[in-house]
């Protein structure tokens, strides 16, 4: 019977389970995460060789003029070393991290989550998964705001993989994209994209890239070639927030 209980237990019948709860499930970039990860014995004994977190998205990738999803690890985490875990015994593990600061927002079609996986030798792993809502920070909200302020409304917020030259750490970015839908760049400006890299808890990059609206034959060549778009990086931090919807308006009229 052992023996039987074994087998089933390497593909994953009569094994191991977990399930990590979250203290809470709502963080901002750069914020910290708590919670328990429990384990439950199954059948028979079985040695655990490792406990690990990871933090994932998913995020639009093209090849062949095809776009398609793929999943994107945004930073892995080890929370216990090996041991034996007995035949339905339970085991509570607390545990805490520090989630990335270019971890994307939980806005659009965007989705972030934590996998928890146990390490089994010669057994199916056995995982969880627990979505997390990851919300803008003050300095991210100030922006937000701002560009709300001067009319704007968000119209698409994605992931998509990057070139080496635009990204940084991750393999992609998540760009925001506004249409103007009434103040001073209405009729002027087709859509405003942003893209943050966090610089320091203070302070975060910004990649603008401002799209002017086409008027006449000429700016449809210029539309064509794509000149009509402008890119432009520019750093906003705490100090900036006060006056974030003046700072913004004034660079968007350089370049519309």
């Amino acid at each position: 019977m052992s023996f039987f209980n074994k087998v089933l237990a390497s593909v994953g019948i009569g094994a191991a389970k977990v399930d990590t709860k979250l203290v809470q499930d709502t963080v901002t970039p750069g914020g910290e995460i708590r919670g328990v990860v429990e384990i439950r014995g199954g059948n028979v004994e079985q040695k655990i060789d490792a406990i690990y977190l990871s933090l994932n998205t998913t995020y639009l990738k093209e090849s062949d003029d095809k776009k398609y999803t793929v999943t994107g690890l945004i930073d892995s985490f080890r929370i216990a070393e090996s041991f034996n875990l007995l035949a339905n015994e339970r085991k509570e593990i607390p545990f805490s991290f520090i989630i990335p600061s270019d971890t994307p927002l939980s806005i659009g079609k965007t989705k972030v989550w934590v996998s928890t996986g146990l390490d089994i030798k010669n057994a199916v792993d056995p995982t969880d998964k627990d979505y997390l809502r990851v919300v803008p920070n003050e300095l991210m909200e100030s922006v937000f705001q701002a560009i709300n302020g001067l009319g704007f409304r968000l119209r698409e917020a994605e992931c998509e993989y990057a070139s080496s030259r635009l990204r940084s750490r991750l393999p992609f970015i998540q760009e925001f994209e506004f249409v103007p839908s009434s103040g001073p760049f209405r009729g002027r400006l087709d859509e405003l994209e942003i893209t943050f890299f966090p610089i320091s808890s203070n302070e975060i990059e910004i990649l603008m890239q401002v799209d002017r609206k086409v008027r006449g034959l000429g700016s449809l060549f210029s539309e064509a070639l794509n000149l009509d778009e402008s890119h432009v990086r520019f750093s906003v931090n705490r100090a900036d927030m006060p006056q974030m919807q003046h700072r913004i308006q004034s660079i968007i009229q350089q370049y519309s």
